[in-house]
């Protein structure tokens, strides 16, 4: 215990290790509850608290809440720097114990360990300073307190790369740097070193937060979509094609004020496609007819709109008189209270008000002076005027307005009928030109048939000069193959030939010597 408790006292100089067995972790607890420090690492103790690691780490939900969310629309793919922290008490690091090793924290009056910047969806750390000694095991029982673990791949020069399942947990590992780590209770240099832990940059790590990004992407592109589609305008309804039934109902709806606007679209859109034939022209002609008898319903619609204006122009006037003569009224009193019988009875202060008043009103009248009493001479005109004239004159202008009507009626009615005579002359015209057309029909038919008839007996022609041809051909081709064999058989006969004269030859020669030999 006397060496325990001078490795204790040095502890916040060198940081020199404490060899105490880790065996009896109640004699250790009790060690540092005398010198005041509460050992950390014993089993069924977390290694640091999450909320210590990490910021805004919440541990019943295992998510990130502080975090700022990527932005997954950024040009090129890039971290959202996070916001600021603001500046919390230092934190106290207190001794890690494992089964196989001890960790001492730094002195605390040491600047914190350097850390590179943090490569977007870091998953993997750099540990350096590691122990000699130190195996794959030790390495995986220190840092598996952080998080799971996927792979470690450790180097022969004391440092490992350590790959976890989530980012939060680099945090964790993190926490580690600056750590005194001695393997055991041995005071050997292999079995002891500095920890320094620091983000690493692995291509695994990239590629699952592009993969991520792009998720992201096409989330928020895909529910762009959805909500361009929900706010778009339903678009209009298609255009039906032309039939007989349909020419029915649109002729109807033409005659409909209510629903002219629309039919009017269709019997355009059929007439652009080219709808009109010689069977549906008298289909289009009686729409295009209900079409024309629109135009007195328009007429007679401006007339109406044209008489309410009138009524609105005459309620204007009614109005600007009734104002002018208010306006009159109200001049009248702060006349007469400006006269010397009320003036002197009323304070300084009323008869600033008073004067105020009255120079608004004159303004407001001046303003609209012209106007209305324009109207005003007009009215009074019309007023010194007898009863006879109003009389008259209005007579004369209900019987010149009468007659106008009648004239526009005349004249509608007029070019009605014109339109009328102009279609029923174009249908005379197409009824003569068929009529003709009719009488040329059985022409037509005959010398139709001759043609054909004709033009059957050229086509059986041409197929016996076709049939003639390929004769020809066989033909030609037998004589070739005849005379190919007249070859063959003259060239055997010339062969026999020579045969039998060799053969007679031999045959004479053997006669011979028999002849010598007998005589």
């Amino acid at each position: 215990m006397a060496g325990a408790a001078d490795g204790l006292g040095s502890l916040g100089t060198e940081q020199t290790p404490i060899n105490v067995p880790v065996a009896d972790p109640s004699a250790w607890a009790t060690a540092m509850n005398n010198l005041g420090i509460m050992p950390l690492g014993l089993p069924g103790q977390q290694l640091v608290s999450d909320s210590i690691c990490i910021p805004g780490f919440d541990p019943s939900l295992g998510i990130m809440t502080g975090i700022t969310p990527i932005n997954p629309l950024m040009a090129g793919i890039s971290l959202v720097p996070p916001p600021p922290v603001p500046a919390e008490l230092p934190l106290i690091k207190e001794i890690i114990h494992c089964k196989s090793c001890t960790l001492f924290p730094q002195n605390p009056n040491l600047p914190p360990p350097s850390t590179r910047e943090r490569p977007p969806g870091c998953k993997t750390v750099f540990v350096g300073g590691l122990p000699e000694n130190a195996n794959e095991e030790i390495i995986r029982e220190v840092f598996d307190q952080c998080g799971e673990i996927t792979a470690i791949r450790k180097s022969k020069k004391n440092f490992c790369h350590i790959r976890f399942t989530e980012e939060f947990m680099v945090d964790k590992a993190i926490y580690l740097s600056g750590y005194r780590m001695r393997i055991g209770s041995s005071t050997d240099k292999k079995d002891s070193g500095r920890l320094h832990v620091d983000f690493a940059q692995a291509r695994d790590d990239l590629y699952e937060w592009e993969c991520k990004q792009r998720l992201l992407a096409r989330e928020e592109r895909h529910r762009r979509k959805m909500e361009e589609e929900r706010l778009r305008p339903p678009s209009p309804p298609p255009i039906m094609h032309y039939s007989e039934h349909e020419a029915s109902v649109l002729a109807d709806r033409l005659k409909d004020d209510s629903k002219f606007t629309e039919a009017i679209t269709v019997l355009l859109t059929w007439i652009d496609r080219g709808e009109v034939n010689r069977r549906s022209a008298n289909h289009f002609y009686s729409m295009i007819q209900s079409a024309n008898s629109h135009v007195r319903r328009l007429m007679s619609e401006k007339a109406v709109h044209e008489e309410e204006l009138e009524l609105a122009k005459e309620q204007f006037r009614n109005a600007l008189l009734c104002i002018l003569t208010q306006f009159e009224q109200i001049v009248a009193v702060f006349t007469a209270a400006t006269r010397q019988k009320a003036w002197d009875h009323f304070s300084k202060a009323q008869r600033k008000n008073i004067e105020i008043w009255r120079k608004q009103c004159e303004e407001l009248r001046n303003a609209h002076s012209d106007e209305l009493m324009g109207i005003r001479r007009e009215e009074e005109m019309e007023m010194s005027d007898d009863d006879s004239e109003e009389n008259s004159s209005k007579k004369m202008r209900g019987d010149d307005s009468a007659l106008a009507a009648q004239a526009c009626a005349l004249k509608e009615e007029n070019d009605s009928l014109r339109w009328q005579l102009d279609a029923y002359r174009n249908e005379v015209e197409l009824l003569k030109q068929e009529q003709g057309k009719l009488y040329r029909t059985e022409e037509d038919h005959t010398r139709e048939q001759q043609l054909q008839f004709l033009q059957q007996t050229v086509q059986s022609m041409q197929q016996q000069l076709l049939d003639l041809q390929e004769e020809l051909k066989a033909k030609g081709y037998e004589l070739e193959h005849a005379k190919d064999e007249q070859r063959c058989l003259e060239r055997e006969l010339a062969a026999l030939k020579e045969k039998l004269i060799n053969n007679m030859d031999t045959v004479e020669m053997s006669s011979n010597g028999l002849h010598e030999k007998l005589f």
